[in-house]
């Protein structure tokens, strides 16, 4: 009986751990959802899975052989459950949405705590580090991947003098950016003409070209540019 304790500690301990490692570096990164967070989803996770793994501990039948309970349930209920946590990290910002990677390693946590609860520790191991390396080093990568860029944009004209769209379209194709859409608008009382809708470019440095240009430009009364990303 006290042996048995002694890996419940145990089991609790690997997933504090491992749920903490991935939790720093989502606090590092500045996330909301960060440190305590994982912590506590790993521990949880793992504590819920306890309950099935050490069920003679707890749970008495006339007949053992009688009643069993199914680890494999519990572990889909913890994972379906994490979903509304994950939810709750994912916020639209104008046209970003933010928090998809922090949802993700929730989960993924949810999973190395359920692994912590049954005891086998080597995946734990090994899926730790591969969360680690994937949210710290793919980022990296993924800095100097060739990747398409998005952003929305909105700019805005006098109403009576609006730029020509056939010169809109130069503007921005000049400055390393084509247009996937493009809408218009006309704002409040009528007092501007506004382009708006999204616009791609393999290189992140052109949003600050796009940007003077379109500062400098002088028919431009205002306009907003919003990065579109995870």
């Amino acid at each position: 009986m006290r042996s048995e304790y002694v890996a419940i500690i145990q089991h609790l301990l690997v997933a504090l751990v491992a749920g903490g490692l991935i939790g720093y570096e989502r606090s590092y990164s500045g996330r909301p959802a960060g440190f305590r967070t994982h912590t506590l989803v790993c521990m949880a996770s793992s504590l819920l899975m306890l309950l099935t793994v050490y069920q003679d501990l707890w749970f008495h039948a006339s007949a053992p052989d009688s009643v069993r309970l199914d680890p494999t349930r519990m572990a889909q209920g913890i994972m379906t459950g994490i979903g509304f946590l994950g939810a709750g990290v994912i916020v639209k910002e104008g046209a970003s949405v933010r928090g998809l990677t922090t949802a993700a390693s929730i989960w993924m946590t949810a999973a190395v705590g359920i692994l912590a609860g049954a005891g086998f520790y080597f995946p734990v191991i090994v899926a730790t580090m591969l969360t680690l390396g994937t949210l710290s080093l793919f980022r990296w990568i993924e800095g100097r991947m060739p990747t398409q860029s998005y952003a929305h944009y909105v700019v805005r004209f006098p109403h009576d003098a609006p730029m020509p769209e056939a010169e809109f379209s130069e503007l921005i194709a000049a400055n390393g950016f084509s247009l996937t859409d493009l809408g218009y608008h006309m704002s409040g009382n009528g007092g501007y003409f506004e382009y708006r809708g999204v616009i791609k470019t393999k290189d992140k440095a052109n949003l600050r070209r796009l940007s003077d240009a379109l500062r400098k430009h002088v028919s431009v009364r205002e306009f907003h540019i919003s990065p579109m990303g995870d």
